[in-house]
């Protein structure tokens, strides 16, 4: 497991591209029959990606890093397949994963794995797990199930569909937040006009993009922006401090995640187009 440290506004606003790409972004979240973990200092939420094609692949990790004798002992997990239908096993019990749906399984869940159904079209689990303090069950969420608010138009080039799944009024959990926001064609900006909240971190994952597009992802303080440029499949990692929007050269879906002090969607600090510089 990879770790990141937490870093200061005024550290970062002297960060150059390599600098900045080394510490928020993370390029590779998926190897055949591979776990993939990064630790961010941010909340200490844990960004992961499992890519089981061959073989099942298990949540495991050195211990001594989180200093349990279990994965989620302390910790909570949120799970969105990206790929081909999966099968999540959480303590013996199976979930069936198509693309796009949901699971969260709660703290003190002892063993998790991960199958594809077919090794042609293997299942991609992007992962999300933050500290816990409670036990919450583990609930499966599909986006037709899920919270959910048309929002932007095509005027404004952000036209989107915005599904809340881990949140106050759905899968319910100690810090983590998780959903998923799929802009419609012909639309490449999401979350402008920006905001912040400071309560909690948040990270952002780009998937569905062509092989030749890029998302500029925007961060930073509203008086020190920065961006860094994002691939199909990669995620960065937004401090509470900073804002996180970004624009693509095509349309494209992300996961984002949060985890901090409360669980509701809404808790946020606009952003007035007029700040930003």
């Amino acid at each position: 497991m990879e770790r990141r440290f937490a870093s200061h506004p005024n550290e970062v606003k002297h960060f150059d591209t390599e600098r900045l790409r080394r510490e928020f972004h993370v390029p590779v979240l998926f190897a055949a029959d591979e776990l993939k973990l990064v630790l961010t200092h941010e909340d200490r939420m844990i960004i992961g990606g499992a890519l089981p094609v061959k073989e099942t692949v298990a949540l495991a990790t050195d211990l001594k890093e989180l200093g349990v004798t279990y994965f989620l002992e302390r910790r909570e997990l949120g799970i969105i397949n990206v790929g081909g239908k999966g099968i999540v096993v959480a303590d013996g019990t199976e979930y069936d994963l198509n693309a796009k749906e949901c699971l969260y399984v709660g703290k003190g869940t002892k063993e998790v794995l991960f199958k594809s159904v077919d090794s042609t079209s293997p299942a991609k689990f992007y992962l999300n797990s933050a500290p816990a303090h409670k036990e919450y069950p583990t609930v499966k969420a599909t986006l037709e199930t899920s919270e959910f608010a048309n929002l932007g138009d095509i005027k404004n080039s952000n036209e989107r569909s915005i599904h809340r799944l881990i949140h106050a009024s759905g899968i319910q959990s100690c810090q983590l937040v998780m959903g998923l926001t799929q802009l419609k064609p012909g639309n490449m900006w999401n979350t402008m006009p920006a905001h912040t909240h400071p309560r909690r971190m948040e990270a952002y994952f780009y998937f569905e993009l062509p092989e030749d597009a890029v998302v500029v992802h925007l961060m930073g303080e509203p008086s020190e922006t920065r961006h860094i440029v994002m691939r199909n499949e990669e995620a960065v990692v937004s401090p509470s401090w900073s804002i996180h929007s970004g624009v693509g050269t095509s349309n494209y879906t992300f996961i984002w995640s949060m985890a901090g002090d409360n669980i509701r969607y809404d808790d946020m600090d606009p952003v007035s187009m007029k700040e930003l510089k």
